[in-house]
Formats: C-alpha cells, structure tokens, sequence
C-alpha cells in the first residue's frame, strides 16, 4: 500500500508558474505509474498529466498541454507537475494518484486506473 501527499498549491495571480509535488510512503516507487487529476468545484475529475514508472513516457490534457511538465524523481519518491501560465480557469482541488504496474511501461490517464489517492492539494487562480 501507498500513501500520497499532496503539496504546494495556492493563490497566486493569472500568468504565475506553480510547482506541485506528491511524495508516495513506502516501497517500490517505481512500481507504480503516476498521474495528477483535478477537479473544479461542480465538475467532474478529469485528468491533467501522467507519466509511467521511469518518467521517460508522458501524457498531458489538451487544456494543460505546452504549459505543463510533469516529472517523477524515483530516489525521492516524488512526482512533480510544473505549470505555468496558469490561468482562472486552472482553478481547481489537484491529486495525484499511483497506479500499481507490473511489465508495463504505460502511462494512465483514466482516473478508474489508480489504486491510490492523494487528498488534494487547492491551486486557486485569481485574474
């Protein structure tokens, strides 16, 4: 089992970069894809990026596409989702979620993939 903590969410202005960070507990990181999610409030969950368990193959949603990057540093048990150019429209709860994997080298970008969650970190964007 896994436990994902979510951090570095905020305020900050239209235009700023943010840096999010999930450190995973436990064992065998690397057995494990990685995806961020968001949810708005009154909207569905819909995925952001993923990446599989070396990091070496990414996805990204069209709306976040070219502003973000998403990264995993598997000796720190952590995934990163940079963003940039954030607008008011970014504003939402984002989690990150782990996958468990064995023999694949995919990335997961539905959310009834995962195994695990993290609870949430809020990233408001204001204009």
């Amino acid at each position: 089992q896994v436990q994902l903590v979510e951090s570095g969410g905020g305020l900050v202005q239209a235009g700023s970069s943010l840096r999010l960070s999930c450190t995973a507990s436990g064992r065998f990181f690397t057995s494990y894809a990685m995806g961020w999610f968001r949810q708005a409030p009154g909207k569905e969950r819909e995925s952001v990026a993923a990446l599989n368990w070396s990091g070496s193959r990414t996805y990204y949603s069209d709306s976040v596409k070219g502003r973000s990057t998403v990264s995993r540093d598997n000796a720190k048990n952590t995934v990163y989702l940079q963003m940039s150019s954030l607008k008011p429209e970014d504003t939402a709860v984002y989690y990150c979620a782990a996958k468990r994997i064995s023999n694949s080298d995919s990335y997961y970008s539905n959310s009834n993939e995962y195994d695990y969650w993290g609870q949430g970190t809020q990233v408001t964007i204001s204009s």
